[in-house]
Order: structure tokens, then sequence, then C-alpha cells
């Protein structure tokens, strides 16, 4: 989750020389638990979403599985956001307020959960297809979570940012769609939005270089027309320009001195 309203908090882990918080062994396990309550969470909504639903009921069901689980709500009240999850449909992008809008068949629902445990934050989003859904939809989902994946295999101690970017950014376009450029990821961390800002775009073997011990989230946004957007009146809700579909995979990423590990799995 990061929006316009939103600026680089610094944790209060020690930073390295590039302002990028490094965590130590102990953090990283409680960020794992942050993510895990975070991936089951997701998975609950996943699994429970109906046509007919409001995204207000999303929203109250994980706010209490979040309790449930042990962790706190982190969204609500960020930045004075009003709801514990961002529930974003069709053109809209990110940052959507649950509200009375009532989730239909053929609809894109993009859910965005951030949870806290011990002082630390898990961040993920997911899109979810309520059936029946066309064929632009389906393909769309499937190369928005592979750019995800894409992203994430280059997520390794010594690359740089840059090659991300690169990754997501290839992938999408030979699909012929394109990322969002104005909202990007971010660390993560004691504060939900850490140094240093992902792009889901870049030129490979630039940037930042990649540490072990960094948590970034990683969330390409894919939008079958232009990656241009707007924001509505409410001051959060991120939409198309062009009304075109978009959707929105989110998985907060940990660098090892091997594999990338993804944190928010359930």
């Amino acid at each position: 989750m990061m929006s316009k309203k939103t600026f680089l908090t610094a944790s209060n882990s020690p930073p390295n020389h590039t302002g990028m918080t490094i965590k130590s062994p102990d953090e990283l396990i409680n960020m794992r638990l942050a993510g895990q309550v975070v991936g089951k969470v997701l998975e609950k909504l996943r699994t429970s979403v109906q046509p007919g639903m409001k995204t207000r009921d999303l929203d109250k069901m994980a706010e209490r599985e979040i309790i449930h689980l042990g962790a706190l709500p982190v969204f609500k009240g960020y930045r004075g956001f009003p709801a514990t999850i961002c529930a974003s449909i069709n053109n809209e992008i990110v940052h959507g307020i649950p509200g009375d809008r009532i989730i239909n068949e053929g609809d894109l629902v993009k859910v965005d959960v951030g949870a806290q445990v011990n002082g630390f934050i898990g961040d993920a989003a997911i899109t979810i297809g309520i059936p029946p859904l066309d064929d632009l939809a389906v393909r769309l989902i499937e190369v928005t979570k592979e750019a995800l994946n894409r992203g994430i295999n280059e997520a390794r101690h010594g690359s740089r940012i840059g090659d991300i970017g690169s990754a997501i950014e290839k992938f999408v376009r030979n699909n012929g769609y394109n990322v969002v450029r104005e909202y990007v990821g971010h660390g993560v961390g004691r504060a939900l939005h850490e140094e240093p800002a992902i792009p889901n775009y870049g030129t490979s073997g630039h940037g930042a270089e990649l540490r072990e011990g960094l948590v970034i989230a990683i969330e390409p946004m894919v939008n079958i027309g232009g990656w241009e957007t707007q924001v509505l009146d409410d001051d959060w809700t991120v939409v198309t320009a062009d009304g075109s579909l978009s959707a929105h995979f989110e998985h907060t990423i940990a660098i090892t001195d091997d594999e990338p590990t993804v944190l928010t799995n359930p």
C-alpha cells in the first residue's frame, strides 16, 4: 500500500549506507510471522468472496481474522485511511476504500492487506476474479501474477533494484500490457514504507544494490490499457486514466544469501 499521500518512513533498525534497513535474524522471524498472518487473511478472503457481497463485508472479515491471529491491522488509520484493507474493483488499481459497493460476477477484486506482529509488518495483495470471467480478465490476472514471480526471482543479494523492475516491465510489455509507473513497491519493516522504492520498470544493472537482510514489497500493477492513473475525489482510490481493466499482486520478500524468501505465503 502506497499512495501519493505517503512518505517513506525510517525503521528503528539501523540503516546501511544507502538508507536501506537491514533486518537481523530475530527481526526476520517476526517479519515472517507478520507475513504469514497476511497470507492467511488473503487466502480467507479469496475463498470467501461471493457475488452480492459488499466490499465492506471483506473489510470486516479481514479485521476479525487479523485480530484472531494475534496481529494488528496496519492500514486502518494510516495517513487517515479509514479501513483495514484496500479493496479495488476492475478499473480501480489500488487503495480502494471498502464500502457499500456490490461485488458482481465478472469483477476483478484487488485486495491489499497489511498486518503487524511484535512491531513488524507484512504487506501483500492479490487479484480475485469473480466467475464467470472473460478471456481478457483471465489473461490479465495470469500475466500480472507471473510478472510478480519474475520480479521476485531477481530479488537476490548483489542484484540491483533495476533488475526487478526490468524483469517485470519486459514481461508485461511483451504480453501487450503496461505497468503503472506512478505507484511502486517499497521496503518494509517496523514501518509500512521504508527505503528503497521498488519500481515495476527500470534498467537491468542499475539502481541500488540489494543486500542480505533487506525486506521489500514487490507489487506489479498492470493495466490492459495505458499506464496513466487518476485519483478519485476520496483522495485514495487510484483508477486507470483510460478506464481500462487493471490487476495487482504483491508479496513481501526477504533478501537472503540464496533464493529470495517470500514472507507472505499463508
